[in-house]
């Protein structure tokens, strides 16, 4: 079997809240993920979701246990080999979209590429290329604040590309965007799982949403409670199971 993409051991995450009180999110956890999987991560509110994926992606460190990501384990390296090592492998898309207001779009997609000093020919080749396969070339020199929800997180999710990834982290990427242009970011990101191959993780509390993964990781009380594969369900049938998980835990709360 080949090695996995991103892989936990052990992985516990423990907020210190000052003498003698702490706050465990992550419970040992023990997680693998395959290069090409769409994996949707789900949970209620509170439940380590965000803690999850921010120790899983180098913007936060576990407390105890391990973390390997593309078979290098991130404790390993120095700070400064972990910002390359993040730049080179890992892509993010957020929910606020972070894009510079005093930057086009242009710029905001090539400002990876110019942290890793990237020739200006090879950075604009690049910038063209993700933001052709995004459909947003005719509009790169446009500043964000001229831009549509939908086109402000395509410019988002070149920027997460331009660096051409192994793995996309998404938190909540569709929570500031109406229904059409939340499914057209979906298909967007299915496409790039299928063609390209590329990894994507992605946090949502949209069954919908999580519909499009290829498995579900679902998290209570800082521990993998289950996970689904969507396997030979057809989408909607994995819908319904999805939905089917969520309601369950709403009904506990009548129990």
């Amino acid at each position: 079997m080949p090695q996995p993409i991103l892989k936990t051991k052990n992985l516990t995450k423990i907020y210190y809240l000052g003498q003698p009180n702490e706050f465990e999110a992550l419970h040992s956890i023990n997680f693998t993920a395959q290069a090409g999987e769409f994996l949707c991560v789900m949970g209620p509110s509170g439940s380590g979701k965000t803690t999850f994926i921010n120790n899983i992606s180098t913007i936060d460190f576990p407390t105890r246990g391990w973390v390997f990501i593309d078979g290098v384990e991130i404790h390993s390296m120095s700070a400064n080999e972990i910002g390359r090592f993040r730049s080179r492998t890992l892509g993010f898309v957020f929910q606020e979209f972070n894009l510079l207001e005093t930057h086009t779009l242009y710029e905001n997609i090539a400002m990876p590429l110019a942290l890793a000093k990237a020739k200006k020919k090879e950075a604009g080749e690049r910038v063209e290329m993700v933001a052709k396969q995004m459909g947003i070339q005719e509009i790169l020199h446009k500043y964000p604040r001229e831009c549509s929800g939908g086109q402000r997180q395509r410019g988002a999710i070149c920027r997460a590309l331009v660096m051409n990834p192994k793995i996309m982290i998404a938190d909540e990427p569709t929570g500031n965007l109406d229904r059409r242009s939340a499914s057209e970011f979906l298909e967007l990101v299915d496409k790039l799982n299928r063609e390209q191959a590329v990894t994507i993780i992605m946090v949502t509390h949209d069954p919908l949403i999580a519909s499009y993964s290829s498995r579900l990781v679902y998290i209570k009380d800082g521990v993998i409670q289950q996970t689904v594969e969507k396997g030979g369900m057809s989408q909607k049938e994995y819908f319904w199971k999805i939905t089917e998980i969520n309601a369950s835990e709403s009904k506990a709360i009548f129990e």
